[in-house]
Parts: C-alpha cells; sequence; structure tokens
C-alpha cells in the first residue's frame, strides 16, 4: 500500500505548481494585450510557419502579410463552415464579416518573442496539468472527485489551446478573447478545488460554525469579481479600438472616449469593496485563523486592486499597470473561490477521509 500522505502532498505539490502558472500565464497574456502583441505570430501554433520565430524582417517572404492574412482567412472559412453546421449561424457570420480578419499585421521582433513566450508558457502549463491527471490516478477509487476535477482540467487545456488558435485566426476577435478570458478563470476554480479537496482533512479539523450571511457574502463576491473581469477585458478591447483610431497618441483622452463597459467596471469596483469588507468581519466572527488569513489576503488584493485601477483613471492608462490589473483581478477571483471552498469544508469537523487502495 502506498503511503496516503505521501500521494495526497504530491497531488497538491503539482496541483499549486499549476495554479502559479496559470498565474503566470495570465500576466504574461495581460503584457500581450499592454504591448498589442497579440498578432505577433499570425498564425499558430507555429510562428510565421516556423517553431521558432524570426528575429529580423529579412527572415519573411517580402509577401508575408498577404500569405498569412490569406491563410487566416481560409482557416476562419473552415471554422464557419463547422459552426454553421452544429447551428451557430450568427457566430459564423460574425467571424466572416468582422473586419479584424483583413488587417494585415506588419513584423515586429519585441512583439513576436513576447507573444511566443506566452505560446511557450502555455505548452508548460499543458504539461503541468497532464502531470495532474497522472498524479491522481492513485486517487481515483479514494476519491474520484479529484481525478474527474484533473481531468476536467486538463480538457479545459486542451480546448484553452484550441480556443486560443481562433483568436489568432481572428485577429482577436472580442467575442473569442472575452471566452478566453472566462475559462481561464474555469480553469483555475477546477484546479484550486482538487487541491482543496485532497487536503480538506486538516480542514475538518478547523471548524467553522454556518452562517447564511457568509455563504451569501461569498457567493455574492465572487459572482461580481468574475463579471468585473469580464468586463475588465471588454474595457480592454474598447481601450485597443481607441488606441488604433487615435495612432496611440493623446493617451490622456483615452478614459473618456469608453463606452459604458468602463463606467460599469468601475462602479462594480465599488460595490465589491463594500462586499469584501463585509466579508472580512463576518469571517472574523467564526475565529478561524486559517479563513481569516484568507479574508485577509482578499483585502489586501482589493487594496491593490483599486490602487491599479486609480492609476490607469487618472495616468492615462500606463502600459505597466494594464497586466497587473488584470493579474490581481483574477487572483482576487481565485482568493475568494479558495475561501468559499475552504469554509465548505471547514463546517464539516470529523468527517472520514477514506483510505487509498494499493
Amino acid at each position: 500500500m502506498r503511503d496516503k500522505s505521501f500521494i495526497s502532498k504530491r497531488f497538491k505539490r503539482i496541483g499549486v505548481l499549476t495554479i502559479a502558472s496559470v498565474y503566470i500565464l495570465i500576466l504574461v497574456g495581460g503584457i500581450v494585450r499592454s504591448t498589442g502583441s497579440g498578432m505577433g505570430c499570425p498564425d499558430w501554433p507555429k510562428c510565421f510557419g516556423s517553431w521558432v520565430p524570426p528575429t529580423s524582417l529579412e527572415q519573411l517572404p517580402s509577401d508575408y502579410l498577404e500569405v498569412y492574412k490569406e491563410k487566416r482567412i481560409q482557416k476562419n472559412e473552415r471554422i464557419g463552415k463547422v459552426l454553421q453546421g452544429f447551428g451557430f449561424t450568427e457566430v459564423a457570420q460574425e467571424i466572416f464579416a468582422h473586419p479584424s480578419q483583413y488587417i494585415e499585421t506588419e513584423f515586429n521582433a519585441t512583439k513576436t518573442w513576447i507573444e511566443y513566450v506566452n505560446r511557450l508558457v502555455g505548452v508548460v502549463i499543458g504539461l503541468l496539468v497532464f502531470l495532474t491527471v497522472l498524479f491522481s490516478f492513485p486517487l481515483l477509487k479514494s476519491d474520484s472527485k479529484i481525478f474527474i476535477g484533473a481531468v476536467a482540467s486538463f480538457l479545459l487545456v486542451v480546448f484553452q489551446g484550441w480556443l486560443g488558435s481562433l483568436v489568432v485566426s481572428t485577429n482577436l476577435l472580442p467575442e473569442m478573447v472575452t471566452l478566453h478570458m472566462a475559462l481561464a478563470l474555469v480553469l483555475v476554480a477546477v484546479l484550486i478545488y482538487i487541491v482543496v479537496r485532497v487536503q480538506r482533512e486538516k480542514l475538518f479539523s478547523t471548524v467553522a460554525l454556518g452562517s447564511g450571511n457568509l455563504q451569501f457574502l461569498l457567493g455574492l463576491s465572487l459572482l461580481i469579481t468574475f463579471l468585473q473581469v469580464i468586463l475588465g477585458t471588454q474595457v480592454r478591447e474598447q481601450v485597443d479600438i481607441v488606441a488604433y483610431n487615435l495612432g496611440n497618441l493623446q493617451r490622456e483622452t483615452w478614459i473618456e472616449r469608453l463606452g459604458t463597459s468602463f463606467y460599469v467596471h468601475r462602479s462594480l469596483s465599488i460595490l465589491l469593496v463594500v462586499l469584501n469588507v463585509g466579508l472580512y468581519f463576518s469571517v472574523r466572527k467564526l475565529q478561524n485563523l486559517k479563513l481569516l488569513l484568507m479574508a485577509r489576503m482578499v483585502l489586501a488584493v482589493i487594496a491593490a486592486e483599486v490602487l491599479l485601477g486609480i492609476v490607469l483613471s487618472y495616468l492615462g492608462l500606463p502600459a505597466f499597470a494594464q497586466p497587473l490589473h488584470l493579474l490581481f483581478g483574477t487572483l482576487l477571483f481565485g482568493l475568494q473561490y479558495l475561501l468559499l471552498i475552504s469554509y465548505f469544508y471547514a463546517q464539516k469537523p470529523n468527517q472520514p477521509t477514506p483510505e487509498l487502495v494499493a
């Protein structure tokens, strides 16, 4: 019989490492967006037709702009026909009609390598999630939910990789970018769930009394944070449009040119602060040190997020703050979900944990 503690600790370590890697990818993805490097590689999975991207324009054919634009259009046509076959006619027509797929992206070595690093990090995450699935096999009979969660995370990563190819082929179609971000949050939630579940017996021993008020605050805060990240992605898309129309000039006027999404995003941030302050005081009443530490981390991340939001609003959307704002927003979602799952298990004292089988 294999040592239960070793198997659980090994699974936890690879799970935590995978979660950390996902957040690194989110940060790198934010850097890709803030530097305008999303189309640094006009094809996928290769970059300018090579596994190692070029470093100078001389390495590309003179008509590379037309070549890769045509390849992108052909791929979108194939995707559109498949979507129409499944009944998604409106989505297919939007892909066909969206002008972004006809925009030619000139080669820029810096942007190309930023996007290439983004893809490399994605490959690393794929490998880590695959290891997570392998390390979950010994837990299959004792706790099938952990194995199912690990497999679900792997399928999500595979789908995210395919969706990433669509993001490139549609030249950063806004709907594709938003869906890509939403699924990244789902992936984070699944990974956190299985990592917490594998060590839930430690939470059983730290009893926390049930509180309907706390459950409501946790659920509502998590939902609003999710919506905030999605809204933030849409605001980012509006910023890209404004920047393109102004030729990346007059940065100090970009905020006033944004649409309704920005003002809804800003207003919801006030509600989010109020909710999480209330959440902190509710957790403090439980007198559970582990949960209280998580609640304090939530407040610290919110403080950093609000500060970055002020910097973005009043300092002309500086590029360095944009990926950090995204990172802290997704980190807030992860911490809130961690607190929710931990609180759930802390209400179940003295629950037996099935023994592992040989």
